[in-house]
């Protein structure tokens, strides 16, 4: 099937009931029916409902059609998209250990890897996902996950898939990749030599700002990468935690289902159901809503990118854009999403526009269905050091804009009011 009837129809066939709409299981917990089924689920001799910190229906389809989109063998949908995060880093380093981080990543994410995963003892280095060139040089032997984004939050930058994944396989590292801005229906990562992709749905996924979750996806054929490799020995060794179990030895996708049973078993970040079913909802549309979004935000984007009190517009579907090249090779769709990165001639130029606008809101998410415009630098990026915060490309003239569905002439307008 293709992308927009997968996110329609995988995973669910009517119930029956008939119900189309996919039914919210809003509960915590399951009758196994007799005590023998209770002890084959928890034995992992059958599969099925547990408990809902660790699966429910709602989400399973969720995350059935997540892993679909992606092109990936398994998907476990979590809390947020920071949780995401932490679950893939968490699922393959451990104290005394190294992850390699590109530099133009989401504020967030970059206050998590490189500062709150170094008090559980995993050291951080950063790298420049652009080109990759000092990749290679910070790989060693604790080196465990190389996470990177496709198109980076709020620089607009796209990262060179070819030359990180291809300095992961040398090493056999795993990589990890956040796909929440382009999002499946522009770019597939798996498709592409990642290993696991992230999201944060709460974005375009969700669509409206309605749902906090996040999702991770692993590739297809992850096990092989796994199984026997040294720097993972979680996989190839017995689980103390779970009567000795050894996950390399099970015929599923190992990666998710550790994580599932080890890691949201123990720390609980769990998904509401109904988040999941809202977010199945907002699935539905994504594949239109990704297309107006990057329709006009490259209309709204060609505006800025001649305005005179603009200094910098980063958008890579303007030709001009130095990224313009990556999206025609790794993405399969000329469309560059929903954000526009825009730096003005001050900083109190940026704030005025923020202020003075319309019909943008000042808010900090992004894939909403209405206009969104922050300044990084004092909000989402507020924590990053501001030397790492200039190598990254971000100032306090930089103003980044989430561009919804309204029509493009009317945020044009709006813009130009202030802009002049």
């Amino acid at each position: 099937m293709k992308p927009q009837t997968q996110a329609l129809h995988t995973g669910y066939e009517n119930d029956a009931f008939g119900a189309m709409a996919v039914p919210l299981y809003q509960t915590t917990a399951y009758d196994f029916g007799t005590a023998q089924t209770a002890a084959n689920r928890f034995a992992l001799k059958e599969l099925g409902p547990i408990y809902t910190r660790l699966n429910n229906p709602t989400t399973e389809i969720f995350e059935t059609r997540m892993s679909a989109l992606e092109h990936g063998a398994g998907a476990l949908a979590v809390a947020s998209g920071q949780a995401a995060i932490f679950y893939a880093v968490a699922n393959l380093a451990s104290a005394g250990d190294t992850i390699l981080v590109a530099r133009k990543i989401y504020g967030g994410a970059t206050t998590l890897l490189t500062h709150t995963l170094a008090q559980f003892g995993i050291k951080a280095k950063l790298f420049d996902s652009d080109d990759a060139n000092d990749l290679e040089s910070q790989i060693d032997d604790t080196t465990k996950a190389i996470f990177f984004e496709s198109l980076s939050n709020p620089h607009i930058s796209i990262s060179d898939f070819d030359a990180i994944t291809s300095v992961a396989k040398k090493y056999k590292i795993v990589t990890v990749c956040d796909n929440t801005v382009a999002t499946p229906f522009l770019c597939r990562p798996l498709d592409l030599g990642v290993d696991v992709v992230v999201h944060s749905a709460s974005k375009y996924i969700s669509g409206q700002g309605l749902a906090i979750g996040g999702v991770m996806v692993e590739r297809e054929k992850l096990n092989e990468l796994l199984i026997d490799n040294p720097r993972y020995p979680q996989f190839n060794t017995p689980d103390k935690s779970y009567h000795g179990l050894v996950y390399a030895t099970l015929p599923f996708p190992i990666y998710t289902l550790r994580a599932r049973l080890s890691l949201i078993r123990d720390i609980g970040a769990a998904i509401s159901p109904f988040n999941s079913w809202q977010l199945i909802q907002g699935l539905e549309t994504l594949s239109v809503r990704i297309k107006t979004h990057s329709q006009s935000a490259l209309e709204v984007a060609k505006y800025l990118n001649s305005h005179p009190k603009v200094s910098l517009v980063r958008y890579p579907g303007l030709k001009s854009d130095e990224h313009h090249e990556k999206l025609l090779r790794y993405f399969h769709t000329p469309l560059a999403s929903g954000l526009i990165h825009v730096d003005l001639q001050s900083p109190e130029l940026a704030t005025k526009l923020a202020n003075d606008t319309k019909l943008f809101s000042v808010v900090v998410n992004i894939g909403d269905s209405k206009s969104l415009i922050t300044q990084p630098a004092a909000t989402t990026h507020q924590q990053v050091p501001k030397e790492e915060l200039a190598a990254s490309g971000v100032t306090e003239s930089t103003v980044r804009l989430s561009i919804g569905l309204e029509d493009p002439q009317d945020l044009i307008d709006d813009l130009a009011s202030v802009l002049g």
